[in-house]
């Protein structure tokens, strides 16, 4: 997939001159694959994602109403901004199968500025 970075965007801008990175990685768990593209691809098409990665068959071991349970699961990874994550994750509820979603945020200290860049030209205009 090629990513074209848009330094002249005023995002892009700035970005570089004030060294201030906001992107984020949003930590989705899925009930499987299907579901994680299902979701990622909402994230993306409504730009509050710049990408979405699926990672699948992943295992979980985890509580869950007072028993320790296993499962098959995805992990949906959405690149995004800091002030997108709300409405990220308002929407990820709206679609997930889970009564209480997984969904965790990092930030992103440091990367490729194109690619970071890029992360914030295609999340402009995004659906909140």
């Amino acid at each position: 997939m090629p990513y074209a970075a848009q330094p002249t965007t005023t995002v892009g801008q700035t970005l570089y001159e004030f060294g201030y990175v906001d992107a984020r990685f949003v930590y989705v768990t899925c009930s499987g694959a299907v579901e994680a593209q299902r979701i990622g691809r909402v994230l993306v098409e409504e730009r509050l994602a710049a990408c979405v990665n699926v990672l699948a068959n992943m295992a979980s071991i985890y509580w869950w109403q007072g028993a320790v349970e296993e499962a098959a699961e995805a992990v949906l990874i959405a690149k995004t901004r800091d002030n997108l994550v709300p409405a990220l994750t308002e929407r990820v509820k709206a679609l997930h199968s889970y009564d209480v979603p997984g969904i965790m945020v990092l930030p992103i200290i440091q990367g490729n500025p194109d690619y970071l860049v890029w992360i914030a030209a295609e999340t402009e205009g995004a659906v909140t």
